[in-house]
C-alpha cells in the first residue's frame, strides 16, 4: 500500500499541509507520552493525565472543513488526513495497522458519517458527538469524518458546534462541504474551524491516477477524465462501466431531441426515468440485505408465540428502515440526476467555447461536431442561456424544487434558448 495522501490528486498544498498537521498532532502525543513517564506511578484514585488540547500554531487543531468542488476529493482528503492521525510513525505511511484500518474503515477510533438521505439529523448528530467524548481505545484521536456537512440541518449544526467549541482533549472533526457559505456550513462553525480549499484536478492528473491505480488503457483514462471534468469518481465509472457510458449517450443526445414542445416533455420524462432507473439499481440490493438482517435479528423464521410477538411487535423498526431506505434513494436519484446535467452543462460550455473561438479543449470530444454545428446556429448568446438554463436547473433541485418539474422548465428553455 503507497502514502495514504497518494489518491489525493492534484492538491499538492493541501498534502503539504495536512502532512504538518499530522506530525504536529503527533508530537503532541510524544509529549504527553514523556510528561506521563516523567510523574512516575499514578495511583488507583488519581487520574491519568493526557495530552493538553492542541495549539493551532504547531498546525494542528480540533476541528477543520475540506471544501471544493464535487470530485475535487473531500471526503478523500479528510480519510486520508484521519488515517495519517492514527498512523503509527505520523506520516500517514500507509503500511502501519493505523493506516490500513482506517482507510479501510473499520478502525474503532474513526467515525465516519455519510448522509444516506437527504439531510443529518439532528439525533444522529448527538449520538456521534457522546461518543467522540469517550477516550480514543488505540490511544492516539477520536476522529468524526463528516462527509456533506452542508447536508446538517440547523439543529445537528448546533449540536456539533457545541462539541466543536468545547472539543474533547483527544478529538478531531473533520467537515466536508462545497464551500463556506453560509448556505453550505454555519458562519460559527466556520468560525471554529481551519479551512483546506481543495481544487477541481486536472484531467492530466485524474488519468495518470486511473491508469496507475485501476489499470485502465491510457487512452480511456484521458478520454474519461476530460469527459468527467476532473471528477476521479466519475472518471472512474465512466471507464470501467459500459451502462455509465450508455446513460451519458443518450443525455448528450437530448439537444438533437428538442424539436417542440412535445419532444422537450418527452425528453425531460427520459431523464426522470433514468435517473430514477440508476438510482433503484444502485439502491436494491443494499435495502434487501438491510431489510433481510433486521427480520432476522427481530425473530423472523422462529417458531412459536414468542417469536410471533416479537415480530407483531417489530413493525416501527421496520417501518423507520423503509422510511430511511426511501431517504436514500431520492439522495440517490438527484445524485444520478445531477450527473446527468453536469454531463449536459459540458455539451452546451462547448458550444458556448466554440461559439467564442476560445482556445481551450472540449469536455465531450466525442460529441464536438455536434456542439459546433449548435454554436453555429445559436451563437454565442444563445449558448450561454442553454448553459444558464442547466445550471439553473441543478440550482433548483438542490433547492428542494420537484425534479420533474425543474427538469421540465430547463427542458423548454434549452427548446426556445
Amino acid at each position: 500500500m503507497s502514502d495514504v495522501f497518494a489518491d489525493l490528486v492534484g492538491q499538492d498544498e493541501a498534502v503539504v499541509e495536512l502532512r504538518r498537521a499530522a506530525a504536529a498532532a503527533a508530537a503532541v502525543l510524544r509529549a504527553g507520552a514523556a510528561a506521563l513517564v516523567a510523574a512516575g506511578p499514578v495511583s488507583g484514585d488519581e487520574p491519568a493525565s493526557t495530552p493538553d488540547r492542541v495549539d493551532p500554531s504547531t498546525g494542528m487543531t480540533h476541528a477543520w472543513i475540506f471544501t471544493g468542488p464535487p470530485g475535487s476529493g473531500r471526503s478523500v482528503a479528510a480519510r486520508a488526513f484521519a488515517a495519517a492521525l492514527q498512523c503509527v510513525h505520523g506520516t500517514g505511511c500507509g503500511e502501519c495497522p493505523g493506516c490500513h484500518t482506517t482507510m479501510g474503515g473499520t478502525h474503532a477510533d474513526v467515525r465516519m458519517v455519510v448522509p444516506e438521505g437527504l439531510s443529518i439529523g439532528v439525533g444522529e448528530m448527538r449520538a456521534l458527538v457522546l461518543r467522540a467524548a469517550s477516550t480514543p481505545s488505540g490511544g492516539r484521536w477520536q476522529v468524526v469524518v463528516i462527509e456533506d456537512a452542508d447536508r446538517l440541518t440547523e439543529a445537528a449544526g448546533n449540536a456539533l458546534l457545541k462539541a466543536i467549541e468545547e472539543p474533547p482533549p483527544r478529538t478531531v472533526f473533520l467537515l466536508c462541504a462545497p464551500s463556506t457559505h453560509p448556505d453550505d456550513i454555519s458562519v460559527t462553525i466556520r468560525s471554529r474551524c481551519r479551512v483546506v480549499p481543495l481544487r477541481q484536478p486536472p484531467a492530466t492528473a485524474v488519468a495518470e491516477v486511473l491508469v496507475r491505480r485501476d489499470g485502465i488503457a491510457p487512452d480511456v483514462a484521458q478520454w474519461a477524465a476530460a469527459a468527467a471534468q476532473g471528477h476521479v469518481g466519475r472518471a472512474r465509472r465512466l471507464a470501467r462501466d459500459p451502462e455509465a457510458r450508455k446513460r451519458r449517450e443518450a443525455v448528450l443526445a437530448v439537444p438533437r431531441r428538442l424539436t417542440g414542445v412535445g419532444a422537450a416533455f418527452d425528453a425531460a420524462s427520459a431523464l426522470i426515468e433514468a435517473a430514477e432507473a440508476e438510482a433503484e439499481a444502485s439502491v436494491t440490493e443494499s435495502d434487501t440485505t438491510e431489510r433481510a438482517a433486521l427480520e432476522t435479528a427481530l425473530g423472523a423464521g422462529g417458531t412459536g408465540r414468542g417469536a410471533a410477538g416479537a415480530m407483531r411487535g417489530a413493525a416501527g423498526q421496520l417501518k423507520e428502515l423503509e422510511k430511511r431506505q426511501k431517504s436514500r434513494a431520492t439522495r440517490a436519484q438527484r445524485d444520478a440526476l445531477d450527473r446527468a446535467l453536469v454531463d449536459l452543462a459540458g455539451f452546451y460550455r462547448d458550444a458556448l467555447t466554440m461559439a467564442l473561438r476560445a482556445p481551450v479543449a472540449p469536455v465531450h470530444t466525442d460529441t464536438a461536431a455536434l456542439a459546433g454545428a449548435g454554436a453555429q446556429k445559436w451563437d454565442a448568446e444563445g449558448s450561454l442561456r442553454r448553459l444558464e438554463a442547466v445550471l439553473a436547473c441543478r440550482a433548483a433541485i438542490e433547492a428542494n424544487v420537484k425534479p420533474r418539474i425543474a427538469v421540465e422548465a430547463m427542458m423548454l428553455a434549452l427548446w426556445k434558448g
